[in-house]
């Protein structure tokens, strides 16, 4: 005999098939979600691939180190008529060994030899290994002032940029110029295509070589860079520096020609002080307490 089942059964029969329609219906929206989260993360993964692909490479810009070039040295012979153990060469020295990237070599006299003008002796010359009164190493040649500087040309390995001569003791202007052999071995640097100072400190107790010696290191600094660039003829330039009885050396360096004669001047009157006219020789320069500054034949 079929029987209907009781309403608590069919209710429970009824509550279980709604469970698990719901759950069947809960998994297919998992599904759908899961495909269509897993299409949007590969949407992005594509875009992301794509903008990357698109995009230049990112360097870092590595500074190249910075070359700096070294300065050339600056190579000066140095030599003069008074004899290598002088006061002059020996304050003259010590100041231009002291300027940055300047080497200084010196060759001169074993002894005093002025007044000898450009004579040089025939033959080989004796020289021997000394220093100056300051202790710079240097060259003593058994010879004229010419003679120790042809030889402090030949020995050096590359030639020097300028050649000075001095401080002499002593003025060396007008007429006497042609006797001097600090001018001797200036005008025999020149002759070998060597640019060439001849320097004199006008006489005095004691003679005023400070002034002197600043007026040449001052000269080297302006010029340094023509000196370098071979861009100075290979010339005379005779320097006298007075030394005043009284005041203080005017500062201007003058150019004047040599004089031809000193007329009514006197080396004994030279005045530092006051107001002074503008020279017209070197002679003048002197007596009026300015430096000269000559171009001399050679």
């Amino acid at each position: 005999m079929f029987s209907y089942p009781s309403s608590r059964c069919w209710m429970a029969r009824l509550a279980t098939l709604v469970v698990s329609v719901a759950l069947i219906a809960a998994a297919c929206g998992d599904d759908d979600d899961t495909a269509e989260g897993t299409e949007t993360a590969n949407a992005s993964s594509t875009t992301a691939e794509a903008t990357t692909d698109t995009t230049a490479p990112v360097t870092t810009a590595v500074p190249s180190p910075t070359t700096v070039a070294a300065a050339e040295t600056l190579r000066i012979l140095v030599g003069n008529d008074d004899g290598v153990g002088a006061e002059g060469i020996s304050q003259l020295v010590a100041a231009l060994a002291e300027l940055p990237d300047t080497e200084v070599t010196v060759s001169a006299p074993a002894e005093n030899q002025s007044v000898t003008s450009d004579s040089m002796t025939e033959g080989d010359v004796v020289s021997t290994k000394t220093t100056t009164a300051d202790g710079h190493p240097a060259t003593a040649v058994e010879g004229f002032p010419a003679d120790a500087s042809a030889a402090g040309l030949e020995a050096m390995d590359e030639p020097p940029h300028l050649v000075v001569s001095g401080i002499n003791e002593g003025q060396n202007i007008g007429e006497l110029t042609e006797l001097s052999g600090t001018v001797g071995a200036a005008r025999t640097a020149a002759r070998a295509g060597i640019p060439a100072l001849a320097t004199s400190q006008a006489f005095g107790d004691p003679p005023d070589y400070p002034t002197g010696v600043a007026v040449v290191v001052a000269w080297v600094e302006e010029q340094r860079e023509a000196l370098l660039a071979d861009e100075v003829e290979p010339t005379v330039i005779s320097f006298n520096f007075p030394t005043c009885p009284a005041g203080e050396p005017r500062g201007e360096v003058v150019e004047v020609p040599l004089a031809t004669g000193m007329g009514d001047r006197s080396f004994d009157a030279v005045d530092c002080e006051g107001e002074a006219p503008m020279p017209a020789d070197d002679v003048d320069a002197l007596v009026w307490g300015f430096t000269s500054q000559t171009e001399l034949t050679f």
